[in-house]
């Protein structure tokens, strides 16, 4: 089951020059940055109420935020859900025709378990599980 929508991924070109809006425009909190080597990202986390936004800065042209930047520019690129028992919840989804980008839970910023589902199973939104076992990204 879903508990709650845990952050909202919006990929930018850069996070030096997005940072500010959200910081000092929004007021929001930086609760901290970090580097996703396995994704080819920077990432920035702002507190919004109960749930995160997710800054997505590329690190590489090979990155799929890179790509994306490319095909559609700057903007929302994923609602992330949190769940507990990922692996259940990917062979549910499964069970009921949802496309899997990540069949098997890989890790993800802030030590968190993902997953993502194909957006062409999902009516063009990009959705991600996440799982955090015993940690939450400072909150």
């Amino acid at each position: 089951m879903v508990k709650k929508i845990d952050h909202i991924g919006i990929a930018v070109r850069s996070l030096e020059n997005t940072l500010p809006f959200y910081t000092e425009v929004l007021n929001l909190p930086l609760l901290g940055m970090e580097e996703v080597d396995s994704e080819k990202v920077r990432v920035a986390f702002l507190k919004i109420g109960e749930s995160k936004l997710e800054l997505l800065e590329p690190t590489s042209e090979e990155s799929p935020i890179a790509q994306f930047l490319e095909k559609r520019g700057e903007g929302l690129h994923h609602v992330a859900l949190s769940v507990d028992s990922i692996e259940d919840r990917i062979e549910e989804i499964k069970n009921k025709g949802i496309r899997m980008i990540n069949d098997i839970p890989k890790k993800g910023a802030g030590g968190a378990m993902v997953a993502f589902m194909h957006p062409k199973s999902t009516s063009g939104v990009l959705f991600e599980y996440c799982e955090k076992k015993g940690i939450e990204h400072n909150e």
